[in-house]
């Protein structure tokens, strides 16, 4: 069993949600975290300070920002332990409709932010034995119908963590990924619309979904027991295996969920 007390965890996009929820259990279990967000007023205002708490100005799109967040993080606790790349952004757009930067945005904030601070932290994870987790998706299982940038990063995001965990295999660092399902968070109301404007609003039921908490809680539960990948929920779980053994099936069931949601872009081409 994988223990983070007296660790140094780094954990990125930690304003919000499944970050935030991260950051108050890992302090919580004995952990000194170094977390990271754009708005650094925004970040200090989410917490109780504490001297097990660093929290750092970066944009995780930009590699010079991922470096300077590590680097201090090393500077401030003499370590890093743990890294979770939690850091995210969503979408809901037809592809037809989309720009392309939104596509590009999401690329290089779910997935080159990923590669960015696993990039710098390595060295300090190779000489701990240390983890690496990625925050993906159900989505990097199975592409979802007007989420097509956020499934294509969730994708590469996997992909590059399965031939990272792969080359480091006799290395001891743990290298894992998770996948929540629909969680009570902040993703979806900022989640980029066809211009790259905030939604503003999400089209879910919040109230009847997992907590940040709860979600926190398993992704801790994996990183104590080396998981390999966390699937959260049935729901998501049974996305996977039919996406695997059953792929024509999958596309309907997965076209016909989300043409049934509030406001789905979907209706355009039902009509």
């Amino acid at each position: 069993m994988y223990s983070v007390n007296d660790k140094v965890v780094v954990i990125t996009g930690g304003s919000s949600g499944i970050g935030k929820a991260l950051v108050d259990l890992a302090i919580s279990k004995g952990a000194k975290v170094a977390v990271c967000g754009r708005n650094l007023q925004k970040l200090q205002q989410q917490f109780t300070p504490s001297d097990r708490l660093f929290c750092y100005r970066a944009d995780v799109s930009v590699a010079s920002d991922c470096r300077s967040f590590v680097e201090a993080a090393q500077a401030k606790w003499g370590r890093i332990d743990v890294l979770i790349n939690n850091a995210g952004i969503s979408m809901r757009a037809l592809f037809e409709d989309a720009d392309l930067a939104v596509l590009k945005e999401l690329m290089d904030i779910n997935f080159w932010g990923s590669v960015y601070c696993t990039k710098y932290a390595l060295p300090q994870l190779l000489k701990n034995k240390g983890v690496v987790l990625g925050v993906s998706s159900i989505a990097g299982y199975r592409g979802l119908p007007g989420r097509t940038g956020y499934s294509a990063s969730k994708f590469a995001l996997q992909g590059f963590l399965e031939s990272l965990r792969t080359e480091l295999l006799s290395t001891g660092v743990h290298v894992m990924w998770v996948s929540p399902g629909f969680t009570a968070s902040n993703i979806r109301n900022v989640a980029r619309s066809s211009d790259g404007s905030a939604q503003a609003e999400t089209p879910l039921d919040e109230s009847k979904l997992m907590t940040a908490e709860e979600c926190a809680k398993r992704i801790m539960a994996g990183i104590e027991q080396k998981k390999r990948t966390v699937v959260m929920t049935g729901q998501g779980k049974l996305a996977v295996w039919l996406n695997k053994l059953l792929p024509g099936l999958a596309d309907k069931m997965v076209y016909k969920h989300f043409l049934n949601e509030p406001e789905s872009p979907l209706k355009k081409y039902s009509r």
